[in-house]
Order: structure tokens, then sequence, then C-alpha cells
């Protein structure tokens, strides 16, 4: 069965650092573009960063350039989330999943996802 665990969150302060893992099973790894989507209470899903297939080329939405960084290992089957200068708008749910590189949307496999929680 296809599956993308995301793990990794928790509580931080304001500036501090968490790396998220998103763990990869049932699929051909390295032939899959893998996004990190978040979600906090009342707000819509918003398409984080993500990393290309072969090329691992990556993108940043525009709130988080600078501060993290995405990252893929490929015989570990795992993407990475490295989250530095965290603030509290970066609170809520991660997670990780196939994306559809021209709609920026996910598919396929979605699971329950990383809680963040950043204290001020």
């Amino acid at each position: 069965d296809v599956q993308l665990q995301a793990s990794g969150g928790g509580l931080v302060q304001a500036g501090g650092s968490l790396r998220l893992s998103c763990e990869a099973s049932g699929f051909i790894f390295n032939e899959h573009a893998i996004g990190w989507f978040r979600q906090a209470p009342g707000k819509e899903r918003e398409g984080v960063s993500c990393v290309r297939d072969r090329t691992d080329l990556t993108y940043y939405t525009d709130s988080v350039k600078g501060r993290f960084t995405v990252s893929r290992d490929n015989i570990k089957k795992t993407v990475y989330l490295q989250m530095n200068s965290l603030k509290p708008e970066d609170a809520a749910v991660y997670h990780c999943s196939f994306i559809d590189l021209k709609s920026g949307r996910p598919y396929g496999y979605w699971g329950q996802g990383t809680l963040v929680t950043v204290s001020s």
C-alpha cells in the first residue's frame, strides 16, 4: 500500500527549529515529486514546499523562503523539511503528499500529518 507518513512535529518557541520527515513506502519513490502542505485551524490548506523527482529541484511558498529547506533521500525514501526561524503563523498540521506540479495540488494518499505548534 502507498503511504507517506509525516513525523517530527512538536512544540517550539518562536525563532526555533524543527525538522519534519516524510517516510514513503509502496511506490517507486524517486519517480514522484513530493510536497509539503499545511493547514491551520480555520484556514485553507496551503502548499509549503516541494521537491521534484529526478532533478531535486525545490519550490517554496513566499512566506517560508529563506527559512525552510526541503530535501529528499532516495535511498531512505524520505523527504525532509527543515524549518528554521519558526513563527507563530507557521503553526499548523503539516502533511506530505504527492504533488501535481501543474496545479500545485496534492493527490493520492493523504496521511494524518504532524502537528507543529509555535509559541510566541
